[in-house]
């Protein structure tokens, strides 16, 4: 599943994540200023960055670009130089420019961010003051769709690249298996686990993976602003007044809410790998049925679609109280970050323009705390398909 795409994938997911530390830690501490010797204005890491399309080219920004390049460029060429796997092209520098690409639509999101507080406090004080230039708001409006199209434009290519890149990475599982086929055409469900099973694990993996990725660096650009945004609402419903309100409030949401469907979901993972096995049992002896009139008796078929039917029974009962459950909690999450604000709201400690911007700064970090839950289901599709092409593989390592 990962040595057919990836060098080495034990040691190259290892040092990908020291790699990765090691450049966050530098850059934090000190290294985001580092641009100054290559000839970048004194000070330009300590501006404060515009709201609008111009960030993306400001020093900062720029400085950034080349810092990124230059790391995933030393990385890439260890690798070429330690492993000579075929598809390291793909697997090396396709991660570092789907990487790249999530880090930029999070900094669109903090652009946005940024634009929610003047806007809608232009806003309130047009509404109470009786009016003001209609010029200005169509001028927020501008700035709002400038950052839209910049962030549409790279995430329908990053979509078009992503898609290519999940399909090399099933042409590379489908080679490795292919080769070995005498080994494994004797295994129930080979077919199916080579045709349909690659296909799916690439393509499930990478949307996961680039998920987790996403509220990774949604922590890192939203938390120190919910950080700091905390200091104007002390007070929380039900709890009274603690330091730093909304970081305490987003976090025990969520792991409250990932716990609870962990513990309602446990069986389902099990399920689906029972299931999948059911249904090619199943097929398997509908396709020899096909060329060998003594299979596929009458007889035969229902005793082994009694069993698909009993399973998805299961599965459907065990799934009712999920989603119960898990349908519930988004339900109620969506009216949460505004019933941590009440107390604020009611005290008038707050603007309208205020209120909108921690609503999106508490959502977003909710939602980065949130991604088991976001992800659970997928996640236990994830590990069915990742038991059967395990098993499948088991052949090849006797």
């Amino acid at each position: 599943m990962f040595k057919s795409f990836f060098p080495n994938p034990k040691w190259f997911f290892g040092s990908l994540l020291l790699w990765f530390a090691v450049n966050i830690a530098l850059w934090y501490s000190g290294g985001s200023g580092w641009g100054t010797f290559l000839g970048f204005p004194q000070g330009y890491d300590a501006v404060e960055l515009p709201i609008g399309v111009s960030r993306f080219w400001s020093p900062a920004f720029l400085w950034f670009y080349l810092w990124f390049g230059i790391s995933a460029a030393a990385f890439a060429l260890c690798w070429r130089a330690k492993s000579n796997n075929p598809w390291q092209g793909w697997s090396v520098w396709g991660s570092a420019f789907i990487l790249f690409n999530i880090w930029f639509g999070v900094q669109v999101s903090v652009v946005v961010n940024a634009w929610y507080n003047p806007f809608y406090d232009l806003i309130q004080k047009m509404l109470s003051t009786g009016g003001g230039d209609v010029g200005q708001l169509y001028a927020g409006i501008m700035t709002f769709l400038y950052i839209a199209m910049v962030y549409v434009t790279a995430a329908v290519f990053n979509l078009f690249f992503v898609s290519h890149y999940v399909f090399r990475w099933r042409t590379a599982m489908n080679d490795y298996y292919t080769r070995n086929w005498g080994q494994l055409r004797q295994i129930e469900g080979a077919s199916q686990r080579i045709q349909e099973d690659t296909m799916r694990f690439a393509r499930t993996m990478e949307g996961l993976g680039v998920s987790l990725v996403e509220a990774m660096m949604t922590l890192l650009a939203f938390l120190p602003v919910l950080f700091s945004l905390s200091s104007h609402v002390q007070q929380l419903p039900i709890v009274g007044a603690i330091p730093h309100a909304l970081v305490w409030a987003a976090i025990s949401w969520a792991v409250l809410g990932t716990a609870v469907l962990m513990l309602v979901g446990y069986k389902l993972p099990g399920l689906e790998f029972n299931n999948q096995m059911v249904e090619a049992a199943y097929r398997k002896e509908l396709v020899y049925g096909e060329d060998n009139p003594e299979r596929a008796d009458p007889l035969t078929l229902q005793e082994l679609f009694g069993k698909v039917r009993f399973n998805y029974f299961r599965l459907y009962f065990h799934y009712a109280y999920f989603n119960l459950v898990r349908i519930w909690y988004m339900q109620l999450d969506n009216i949460y970050g505004l019933f941590v604000l009440f107390p604020s709201i009611a005290a008038g400690a707050i603007t309208l323009g205020l209120m909108m911007q921690i609503i999106n700064v508490f959502g977003k970090v909710r939602e980065s705390f949130q991604y088991l839950i976001a992800s659970w289901p997928t996640i236990i599709e994830l590990l069915s398909i990742y038991k059967r092409l395990k098993a499948f593989e088991s052949a090849l390592d006797k």
